[in-house]
């Protein structure tokens, strides 16, 4: 830490932050390593299944769910035609990291939604 001319206090990196930060990177593609490893090694259709929250990430994970692998294409089901449109645009994103990851080769994504049950009070209305 250190004051700059306004007074206030300033962060500076220092060999220990910068140390850490490497060790932090170097971990993180270890872990990569691994998963991507156990991946590969699931059995034939699940790794793209499995492998779809990692390429997706949370956020969308959470709204969204891989149903199946088959003949190249992973299905993917999706709440609502917005979001189906949202995710189609980054589908090129998602391809690559799931390629990058996977034995089996991922050619197309498939986005579907399901059409959701109305429950019997909101049909009598």
């Amino acid at each position: 830490m250190k004051a700059g001319r306004n007074g206030k206090i300033i962060l500076v990196p220092t060999k220990n932050v910068i140390r850490m930060t490497r060790t932090m990177e170097q971990v993180g593609a270890g872990l990569e390593k691994i998963v991507a490893g156990s991946l590969r090694r699931s059995p034939a259709g699940q790794g793209p299944v499995l492998a779809w929250a990692l390429a997706c990430g949370q956020a969308v994970a959470v709204r969204t769910k891989a149903l199946d692998f088959a003949q190249g294409i992973l299905r993917v089901e999706v709440p609502d035609v917005g979001w189906r449109a949202e995710l189609q645009a980054l589908a090129p994103q998602y391809l690559a990291v799931l390629n990058r990851n996977v034995a089996e080769s991922v050619r197309r994504i498939e986005f579907v939604v399901v059409a959701r049950e109305i429950p019997r009070q909101e049909q009598a209305i």
